[in-house]
């Protein structure tokens, strides 16, 4: 009985410290995301769209261009963003 005893000490004592060494990498990582978002945000890119000319039979109707926005800010809760709409 004793052999059964130390291997079950060994066991709890090893899966104790797996347990922690597990809770420590996830708190640093946690601190590490923290210090950069703090100290080193993402840079925003500022986009500088230029207005071309379109020939007139490329322009879509004024409903089926609030269909497709709107259909698009459905689908993706509010984040998306029609940039451009091309007629094939």
């Amino acid at each position: 009985m004793n052999n059964f005893e130390l291997g079950l000490l060994l066991m709890v004592v090893g899966m104790a410290t797996v347990y922690a060494i597990l809770l420590l990498v996830i708190g640093l990582g946690k601190s590490l995301i923290l210090l950069v978002n703090k100290y080193a945000p993402e840079e925003v890119a500022i986009k500088i769209s230029r207005r071309v000319a379109v020939p007139e039979d490329d322009i879509l109707p004024q409903s089926t261009t609030a269909a497709i926005v709107s259909a698009v800010s459905v689908l993706t809760g509010g984040h998306g963003k029609v940039s451009k709409i091309e007629k094939k």
